[in-house]
């Protein structure tokens, strides 16, 4: 059994540590803290980890990556703005990026899932998933930007969400325009 005490110095003991794996995981290993720019340098760490992925381990295992770190990236991004940052949407926190540009590609994903042969005939459209979430997060149109007025984690994550969804609308549309 354990005393209270030793509970005690067991949290102390965690504390920094999971101070630690909230910002590496929030920042999406560091990355938030490139400049200028970081949500960029977010959406294009995410958009080279979703063709990294998608090619090594299939549609079907990004999916479930993406739920994880949706889950994750929510609860890291909550627990760093707490106890790390003055800021409700701190710059340097690009995992909401990396979640949105991933939504974005699902498309794309799909269809490498059917024909992992047309890797390279797809590369317009990898350029334009891109170039539309970065559209989207920006402008934050609609409920985008009501998501991203809400507060906290809810509110830096939400709105990246949604901007993939949007971003991933055009990209369904060009597919069928193609």
């Amino acid at each position: 059994m354990v005393s209270p005490e030793e509970k005690k110095e067991l949290r102390h003991l965690l504390r920094p540590r999971l101070a630690k794996l909230n910002k590496f995981i929030s920042t999406f290993f560091y990355v938030g803290f490139l400049r200028p720019a970081p949500g960029t340098w977010g959406s294009i760490a995410g958009i080279i980890s979703a063709y990294t992925l998608l090619i090594t381990m299939g549609f079907s295992t990004f999916l479930l990556i993406l739920l994880f770190t949706i889950i994750i990236g929510f609860w890291t991004t909550k627990n760093y703005i707490k106890k790390s940052s003055k800021k409700s949407d701190p710059s340097e926190v690009v995992i909401d990026e990396v979640i949105g540009q991933w939504i974005t590609v699902l498309p794309i994903g799909y269809i490498l899932e059917i024909d992992e042969f047309l890797t390279y005939e797809l590369l317009f459209l990898w350029l334009w998933a891109f170039v539309s979430f970065r559209f989207f997060d920006i402008f934050k149109l609609g409920l985008i930007g009501w998501a991203d007025n809400l507060d906290g984690a809810s509110g830096v994550l939400l709105d990246d969400i949604l901007a993939g969804f949007a971003a991933g609308l055009t990209v369904v549309v060009l597919i069928v325009l193609i």
